[in-house]
Formats: structure tokens, C-alpha cells, sequence
């Protein structure tokens, strides 16, 4: 019988996970997340990095936000100013049905967190 493998986020998915608390205009409530930390991080913290994904049309002008079009037409933003360090399972992070982000927009996103803060 074959042992049913355990889900772990890993670098470049794009997971669901619980920003709540919040402050201000941090991200709130259930959204995506794209995963900057590397599956074993994920697994022996018990913490994934990342950074939130949202819908709202006015991040089209903010200059740290990475534009995606998926499949459907759905445009997404991915939040450089935003980084989060978050318990994964406590939070109940699962997967996101659009499994991983595309690598330019990753690259993109990183080299945008790079430019805030110089660590990626």
C-alpha cells in the first residue's frame, strides 16, 4: 500500500493561508500567498515566507506590485511591499488551485522585494 504524501508548501506555489490578525492596510483575511521560502524551511519551522496575492485593481499603480493574467483572464498582483513570515499550519494554509506562479513573474517579484530590502 502506498503511504499518502504529505502536502508541504514549497517555493513558487501559490498556497491559501490566513493573514488575520492584521494592522492598518496589511493584507486581512484568507488570500493567496506566493511561497519565497523552500520546502525545508516549510517543514522544520512550521513557517512559510511569501508574499500576498490580491485582485484589487488599485495595485495596477503601485509600482511594487507584479502584474499576472492567468488562463481565464483573471489579473492578480503579487505584493513585493508585503512580506510575510507566517505559521503555515496553524494558519491552515492549503494549496491554491493555480498550483505555482509563473517563473518571470516570480523573478519578478523577487528582484522588487530585492529592491526594498536587498535579501532576495
Amino acid at each position: 500500500m502506498k503511504r499518502q504524501q504529505i502536502w508541504k508548501p514549497d517555493r513558487r506555489d501559490i498556497i491559501w493561508i490566513d493573514f488575520n490578525p492584521h494592522v492598518g492596510t496589511e493584507m486581512k483575511d484568507i488570500h493567496p500567498m506566493v511561497v519565497l521560502s523552500n520546502n525545508a524551511f516549510n517543514e522544520q519551522t512550521g513557517l512559510v515566507i511569501g508574499l500576498p496575492m490580491t485582485t484589487a485593481t488599485f495595485n495596477e499603480s503601485n509600482q511594487f506590485a507584479v502584474k499576472t493574467v492567468w488562463a481565464n483572464g483573471t489579473v492578480r498582483y503579487i505584493l513585493a511591499s508585503q512580506p510575510k513570515s507566517l505559521d503555515w499550519r496553524n494558519r491552515r494554509a492549503h494549496p491554491h488551485q493555480l498550483k505555482k506562479v509563473p517563473a518571470d513573474a516570480f523573478a519578478m517579484a523577487c528582484a522588487n522585494l530585492n529592491y526594498i530590502i536587498a535579501v532576495c
